[in-house]
C-alpha cells in the first residue's frame, strides 16, 4: 500500500476537451474518468477568481482530478472559464465580472449533457460559487457543492431561484475565511432554504494543507455518492501513476 501524498496522481482515463460556448468562444479544459469503468457521478467544476490566480489547476480541484476518479468512481471536467490562462491553454474571450461566464458555465453543462455523464454536480470554489449560483440551476444539474462562497457577485434573488429548484446546496465554508464565515453565511443563505451550511473549523479561505483538501473531498463525496464508503488515504502501489511536480 502507498499513501497518497499531496502531489499523487492515481490512475484514470484523462483527456484534454474543448468547450464552446454560444457566444463564440472556445474554452479549454481537462476530463478524468475512472481508469477502467463508467462514472457514478459527475463534478463539473467552477474555478475561482481569474483575476486573483484562480484557474482550472486551482490545487483542490486539481486534486479532486487526480484522486476521485479513482477513489470515489467520480468523473471531474475542469476547465478555464473565458480569458482564463494554464498550462492547459488559454480560453479565448476575457473576464466578464460573472457575468458573460453564463456562456461558460452553459457550456461545461451542455458539454457533461451531451457526453451523457452521469449524474452531474456543479463544484465551485470562491468565484466559482457565484458562478453556479447565478448561472448553474440548470435542469440537468443534480444539485451544487460550494467551497467557500464569498457571494460576492451572487445575489437573494439568485439563491431564490435555487430554492425552488428543490436541488441540493451544500456550501463549505472556512471557520477562518476571508470573506465569509460561517454564522454570517447561515444568515446570507437563508433564500435558499435547502441549502446546508458546513462550518470547517480552522480552515482558511484557500483551503492551504492537506487536511483541509481531504476534509473537502470527503465531503463532496458524502454528498455526490452517499453510499459509497469512506475515502481511504492509502491505496494499492498499481493505482498510483505518478506524482505532480
Amino acid at each position: 500500500m502507498e499513501s497518497i501524498r499531496a502531489n499523487t496522481v492515481l490512475a484514470a482515463r484523462r483527456e484534454e476537451i474543448e468547450l464552446h460556448t454560444a457566444d463564440g468562444l472556445t474554452l479549454v479544459g481537462e476530463l478524468a474518468l475512472p481508469a477502467d469503468r463508467e462514472p457514478v457521478a459527475t463534478l463539473v467544476t467552477l474555478h475561482p477568481l481569474p483575476t486573483h490566480g484562480g484557474f482550472m489547476d486551482s490545487h483542490v480541484l486539481k486534486k479532486a482530478s487526480y484522486r476521485l476518479p479513482a477513489l470515489a468512481d467520480l468523473a471531474v471536467l475542469r476547465f478555464n472559464t473565458r480569458g482564463t490562462s494554464s498550462p492547459r491553454g488559454t480560453s479565448e474571450g476575457a473576464f466578464d465580472e460573472a457575468d458573460g461566464e453564463r456562456f461558460d458555465v452553459a457550456a461545461a453543462i451542455e458539454f457533461a449533457d451531451f457526453h451523457e455523464l452521469a449524474r452531474p454536480w456543479l463544484l465551485g470554489w470562491s468565484f466559482g460559487t457565484d458562478l453556479a449560483l447565478m448561472h448553474g440551476a440548470d435542469p440537468a444539474i443534480e444539485g451544487a457543492i460550494l467551497l467557500s462562497p464569498p457571494l460576492r457577485f451572487a445575489r437573494e434573488e439568485h439563491l431564490r431561484h435555487w430554492a425552488q429548484t428543490g436541488k441540493p446546496v451544500l456550501a463549505l465554508v472556512p471557520e477562518l475565511d476571508d470573506y465569509l464565515r460561517p454564522q454570517e453565511a447561515r444568515r446570507r443563505f437563508a433564500p435558499l432554504e435547502q441549502a446546508q451550511i458546513v462550518g470547517v473549523d480552522g480552515a482558511k479561505h484557500l483551503w492551504v494543507g492537506e487536511t483541509f483538501v481531504r476534509r473537502a473531498l470527503e465531503e463532496i463525496v458524502r454528498t455526490v455518492v452517499p453510499d459509497h464508503e469512506a475515502l481511504t488515504w492509502e491505496v494499492e502501489e498499481s493505482l498510483v501513476v505518478g506524482h505532480d511536480g
